[in-house]
């Protein structure tokens, strides 16, 4: 279900993103945006030929040079390349060495806070019993012997405990790493799921929680819709529903801004279906004209092959009341929807992604520095979106597998 025709824009991100990624292969580019290896080295190697940089051959499936060895390509790009991948081993190592440090200061406070110190006291008792009677060393650390002796018989399942949760607590990071730091509890526990690991959700939590790996909060969201008070009166024919029984037949739109230092915006258009809430079509521009929504929608419409039967419903901001993007709609074969004026409700879905998506790829900074940072940064999320994320409203699958998964069930029961 990949797109058949991909705007020069897509394809100028997609190289984007794979040159300015450290360590980056054509497999791994490619699988975030759902494309084909071979299509993206196209594009790769084109653009290359294009600004006369000559590449260094690789065969297929060939990692780029290890991050610790001195850059020796003769390309430019190469070199910068291996150079970054150098860059951000040494930054890992760094946050590993600043991490330990961290745990070392800590150490002390950790063993007298609650049940903490119950246990430690247990352990002191039990490394000192060959020096002083048990009975004496409860007594003056105000100890139940009984209850020592209850914690000692369960030592060792204690121990294989613990050295489970390690277990699985390493497996947990590993998915939360390449989430990208955004996995909470129910999404790792869905991966889990699917690598063949049985376990339980309230598990997972609880390990996440002793571990301290958590995921990204909610920021507050600012409201962008302006609306237009001479445009044309449309329905709401959602009514709330943000739901559809097949893919292509309910569509739904809004504008979100993207802060960059200086108090300067990039305003990013979205179109999501509302049956997988796959991403079919999106703009990123410096503007909030009905040129960013247009573009919006004709990539849907590329993406699906066409939109002809299908709704859309937006909020009422002017650019989705404009006569231009009403004409638009029209030609696409296209039935506009609108909730009320002023409520974010009426419109929930797309508000809720949008405050993923700027939740996940801020991370809880104020900006994402410059123009070209926040573009490669909020295609490569959208990409990813699609291929890789798991939504909780699919079952925890991705959008493209939730629709892959619903087109062969269909095809079986055709047969």
């Amino acid at each position: 279900m990949a797109m058949k025709d991909y705007s020069d824009e897509f394809k100028a991100d997609a190289v984007a993103l794979y040159e300015s990624t450290p360590g980056a292969t054509y497999k791994s580019i490619a699988a975030d945006l759902g494309i084909n290896r071979a299509t993206l080295r196209e594009w790769v190697l084109r653009d290359r030929e294009r600004r006369g940089v000559t590449a260094t051959p690789t065969t297929a499936g060939q990692t780029p040079a290890r991050a610790g060895a001195a850059p020796s390509s003769a390309d430019p790009d190469e070199r910068i390349r291996q150079l970054e991948a150098r860059v951000a081993e040494l930054e890992a190592s760094e946050r590993k060495l600043a991490t330990e440090r961290d745990i070392l200061r800590k150490a002390a406070k950790y063993f007298g806070r609650g049940d903490e110190l119950v246990r430690s006291r247990f352990q002191f008792v039990d490394d000192h019993r060959a020096t002083y009677e048990v009975k004496r060393l409860c007594a003056v650390l105000e100890l139940n012997r009984s209850s020592y002796y209850k914690w000692l018989s369960g030592r060792q399942a204690r121990t294989a405990r613990q050295h489970r949760d390690r277990a699985l607590a390493e497996k947990i990071r590993k998915i939360h790493g390449e989430s990208g730091g955004t996995y909470g509890s129910p999404r790792v526990t869905a991966e889990l799921r699917e690598k063949g690991l049985p376990v339980n959700a309230k598990r997972v939590a609880r390990v996440m929680r002793a571990f301290s790996i958590t995921g990204i909060r909610l920021r507050r969201r600012v409201r962008t819709t302006v609306p237009d008070p001479a445009a044309t009166l449309v329905p709401d024919l959602f009514g709330r529903d943000f739901t559809a029984p097949e893919p292509g037949w309910k569509y739904m739109g809004d504008i979100t801004y993207l802060p960059l230092a200086g108090g300067e915006f990039l305003y990013l258009a979205t179109v999501l279906d509302c049956f997988s809430r796959r991403v079919v079509g999106w703009s990123i521009a410096d503007h909030m004209r009905t040129d960013l929504v247009a573009d919006a929608l004709r990539m849907a419409a590329r993406t699906r092959g066409g939109m002809d039967g299908s709704l859309f419903h937006s909020d009422h901001g002017a650019q989705y009341g404009s006569r231009a993007f009403a004409d638009l709609c029209t030609q696409l074969g296209v039935t506009r929807s609108m909730g009320a004026v002023g409520t974010s409700a009426d419109n929930a879905a797309c508000e809720s992604f949008h405050a993923s998506l700027k939740r996940e790829t801020l991370q809880g900074a104020h900006d994402y520095s410059d123009a070209t940072t926040c573009r490669r940064t909020v295609f490569a999320w959208l990409t990813r979106y699609n291929t890789r994320r798991r939504h909780s409203a699919n079952g925890h699958l991705s959008p493209n597998e939730y629709e892959r998964r619903h087109h062969d069930t269909k095809l079986t029961l055709a047969a």
